[in-house]
Parts: structure tokens; C-alpha cells; sequence
């Protein structure tokens, strides 16, 4: 495979509606099969429908898969998008093992991708959404006291220092692994809050679910990557793996990508959350009991900086209505877009590198499965 690094500006995109352009451009020239998934009522700010997009390369009914998403966490896509491109411009065109094939699943949430938040159209934390909506949904007890200090009524000095105070008293008394719990792991009983994991499955949720049972139909073996952006070093991959410990499928992800980043990771430097819920968990379980290897891919940006920037996608999204501000509101919104996409050159850069290396782990390493 080549391994001339393509330019990172032509593969991070303005926006939503010229990255799926240019996702859908760079696919078709490679060959792919493509396909559409559109929002049956969402529309972008520019009135444009929405969709999810999705490329396959290679053989259809091949036994070997790699997987890919951008965009699950909204605006995040377009570091995923990113990569995806560039993997297409560099190594798209060139032929893959006959048993191995690739599905890009690009903008998975892209309610949230054209409209620079990282929940759906509902707030769902689509991460958050792959629980059994049939069954009570997983208890975050402590999140309710908390919810007024994350989502205050105002932004400003006062307020977010008031908030940091009451969160540095939880973590006092409970301790900073318990903190970074309930305001990770999912909720369920606060519609605009943190991490809410909804009371259905999203469409989002029902799309992927789709397309997995239309594209991976033949696929034995599938090396996954869900691709997003915020814990980590400044520009740098962590990976969150949620096959069981010990079991053969950590033990691919491991021999692909290095067990020092497989195993044992602590996001932030803290305990793992009990994540709920997670698109992960989604695809296992729409695939069967045929194996999946794989992680949560990561590119880091402002480390525990990240905290303010989840809470002003709320805050955006429900409190500023209230009493808009264009000037303030515009600057805010700026600053939530570069706390997990970074305008810098160094970041971008980073991660179109990072990422093609690692796609070309994960499909190296299916082909070998």
C-alpha cells in the first residue's frame, strides 16, 4: 500500500454537507458501492436532506470485513470523515485481498455532524442509545444532583465556577473516578443533560442496525473502529476497547494496534466508566455470535479541558434559546467546535497520519484473522 500521507486539508471538509460531497466523491472514484440512508424529515441548515452514507469496497459477499464509523458523536464526524477520506485517496484504489472487504459508514449522526453538536436530533448520546429500550434502563443515581451545577441557567464566570465547586465536592466525597462515572457513563432520566441515552432506539441507531444486516450479511470475521475525538493526548490516538477481557477478540485488537494501547486503558488517567449503551455493544449484537475485534478510536484535544466543552453543548442547545446573544453565542459555539475538531495544523495532521496507519493495522489484521 502507498504511503504517501495525503494533504489534511483535502480531507477535512468546511462542513456536514461538503465532507458527505466529498466522501461520496472520493468513494465513487475509487470503485466503491454506495449507498444512502436519508433522514426521512431532518434537513441541514441549508435545507439539504440528511443521510448516512456508506462505501464498500471490495467484494460484497466477502467473509472478512472492516468496519468504520465517523460521526456517531455529531460533530466529532469530521475528524472521522477525515480519515476515512484520506484512507480512500491513498489505498482506495488499490486492490484488497478477495476475502476482504471495506464498509465506511460515514456521519452515522448526521443531525448532529450538520449542526455542530455531538447529539442527535433528540439530544440522545447516540453512544448511550444501544441498551435494551424494552428492559429499565441502567441506574446513574447521582446524576440528578449533579445536573443543575453541568447545565446551569447562565454562562458566565460566576455560574461555571459555582458549578466547578460543587463537582470538586462530589469528587471530595466520592471521589474523581465516581465523578467522571456519572457524567460519562449514560443517564436515562434527563432529556437535556449529559450522556442521555434516550427512551428508544434513535433512527440513527435503526439505520446502523440496517446496515449492518444489508452489508455485513456474509461477513464471519469484522474489524471495527468507531472513530472520535477528545480524550487523549493533544493529537494523539487512545483506544477503548470493549471486547471482554482476555477473551480472543481483545487478544486480535491487541496483536493489531499493541497491547499497551488495547489493555488497561484509564481515559483522563482515571478508572474506565461503565459505559451504557455503546454503538459497540449495538454492532456485536446485530452481528450475532460471529466475532468482532476492535475499539473506540480517540483523538485526544483538551485532556479533562473537555468537561466545560460537553456541558456548553447542552448549554447551546437548551439555555441559550432562552436569552440569545448572536456575539456571545457565536463565540461559544466557535470555541465547542474547536474543543473536539482543533483548527491547528499540528492536530489535523496528527490525525489524518495516525488514522490511515491504523486503518491500514485494522485491515491488515482482518485479512490475517
Amino acid at each position: 500500500m502507498s504511503q504517501t500521507l495525503p494533504d489534511y486539508w483535502d480531507c477535512f471538509a468546511a462542513d456536514y454537507a461538503a465532507a458527505r460531497r466529498a466522501f461520496v466523491d472520493d468513494a465513487a472514484a475509487r470503485g466503491a458501492a454506495l449507498f444512502r440512508y436519508e433522514h426521512p424529515a431532518l434537513k441541514d441548515s441549508q435545507g439539504e436532506p440528511l443521510s448516512v452514507d456508506v462505501a464498500v469496497l471490495g467484494r460484497r459477499d466477502a467473509p472478512r470485513t472492516h468496519l468504520a464509523l465517523s460521526g456517531t458523536h455529531g460533530l466529532e464526524g469530521a475528524a472521522g470523515s477525515a480519515v476515512q477520506r484520506a484512507w480512500l485517496n491513498a489505498d482506495g484504489g488499490r486492490p484488497l485481498p478477495d476475502d476482504v472487504n471495506v464498509v465506511l459508514v460515514h456521519a452515522l449522526n448526521p443531525y448532529g455532524y450538520a449542526h455542530d453538536t455531538r447529539t442527535t436530533e433528540n439530544n440522545v448520546d447516540l453512544n448511550r442509545n444501544f441498551v435494551d429500550h424494552t428492559r429499565p434502563y441502567p441506574a446513574n443515581p447521582h446524576y440528578a444532583a449533579l445536573h443543575p451545577h453541568l447545565i446551569p441557567a447562565q454562562w458566565n464566570e460566576a455560574t461555571l465556577d459555582a458549578g466547578a465547586q460543587a463537582l470538586d465536592r462530589f469528587k471530595e466525597t466520592h471521589g474523581a473516578d465516581a465523578l467522571f462515572n456519572v457524567t460519562a457513563s449514560g443517564q436515562y432520566t434527563h432529556p437535556d443533560g449529559l450522556v442521555y441515552g434516550g427512551q428508544g432506539p434513535e433512527w440513527s441507531n435503526r439505520t446502523l442496525r440496517r446496515i449492518v444486516d444489508e452489508h455485513l450479511a456474509a461477513s464471519e470475521r469484522v474489524a471495527f473502529i468507531d472513530w472520535h475525538t477528545g480524550i487523549g493526548e493533544y493529537g494523539e490516538p487512545f483506544f477503548l476497547c470493549f471486547n471482554s477481557e482476555g477473551s480472543p477478540e481483545q487478544a486480535q485488537a491487541a496483536n493489531w494496534w499493541g497491547a499497551q494501547r488495547v489493555r488497561d486503558q484509564r481515559p483522563h488517567g482515571l478508572a474506565r466508566p461503565d459505559y451504557q449503551g455503546l454503538v459497540f455493544r449495538g454492532v456485536q449484537q446485530a452481528l450475532g455470535d460471529r466475532p468482532l475485534a476492535g475499539a473506540v478510536v480517540e483523538f485526544g484535544t483538551r485532556g479533562l479541558q473537555m468537561r466545560p466543552a460537553l456541558r456548553l453543548d447542552q448549554w447551546l442547545r437548551f439555555k441559550a434559546p432562552q436569552a440569545p446573544d448572536a456575539a456571545r453565542d457565536a463565540q461559544l459555539r466557535a470555541d465547542l467546535v474547536d474543543a473536539f475538531v482543533p483548527v491547528s495544523s499540528v492536530w489535523r495532521r496528527s490525525v489524518v497520519a495516525h488514522g490511515l496507519h491504523i486503518t491500514r493495522q485494522a485491515i491488515d489484521g482482518v485479512a490475517g484473522w
